[in-house]
């Protein structure tokens, strides 16, 4: 896993960082604009396409976000519904997550519904995971609070206050992080079905 922060950074201008990224790694391998993965032919030029999640799960779920929440699937049909079908032709990144799928992002001002979030799909796999960072410590202590009360009720294991992180947050600038899957992206490249075909050694022979 490759992780990287950028001050000042806004949500776009990481996406664009993704791209430029992307981009450099496949015209240093000769692929220039275009990328072969599993029989499809996936087109690098920028900009790549950009997708909320409401109108993603309009296009390839049979129920809306709203309820995809409220019934507790929204994992499961973005993993066996969604995912599979993104960035098959061209990349895309996929913005605009509700609040609730991200504790540790900034709430998009303009639409307090939802925060800050990207993920990057290609050929059908999640390869970047982004969000502005909350750096208020106020509210993320509220939301870890709220997570804690969650985890009793369900009699689940609770734990300490992270009191250094909160406390470190409040000398943080204002910025963008990414966390991209250097695994997958050897996956795309070397044109690997499984993950197992890029890594040293597989969790079974540990």
């Amino acid at each position: 896993m490759l992780e990287w922060y950028c001050a000042d950074f806004s949500l776009f201008d990481m996406m664009e960082q993704c791209e430029d990224l992307i981009r450099a790694v496949a015209h240093g391998l000769g692929k220039d604009e275009t990328l072969s993965y599993q029989g499809r032919i996936i087109r690098l030029e920028k900009p790549w396409s950009r997708s909320m999640v409401s109108e993603t799960f309009l296009r390839h779920a049979a129920i809306p976000v709203e309820e995809a929440l409220s019934s507790g699937r929204f994992d499961e049909i973005m993993g066996l519904d969604i995912e599979p079908e993104l960035g098959h032709g061209a990349p895309v990144f996929l913005y605009d997550y509700p609040a609730s799928q991200g504790s540790l992002a900034r709430v998009d001002p303009g639409n307090p519904g939802c925060v800050l979030r990207f993920e990057l799909y290609i050929g059908g796999m999640e390869l970047c995971n982004a969000f502005s960072e909350l750096t208020d410590p106020e509210e993320q202590r509220l939301r870890f609070e709220k997570e804690l009360a969650i985890r009793g009720r369900l009699r689940k294991t609770t734990y300490p206050m992270p009191e250094k992180f909160l406390n470190a947050l409040r000398f943080m600038p204002e910025a963008a992080g990414c966390a991209m899957g250097i695994d997958r992206l050897a996956m795309l490249f070397t044109d690997a079905k499984t993950i197992d075909e890029v890594t040293a050694f597989t969790p079974e022979t540990l």
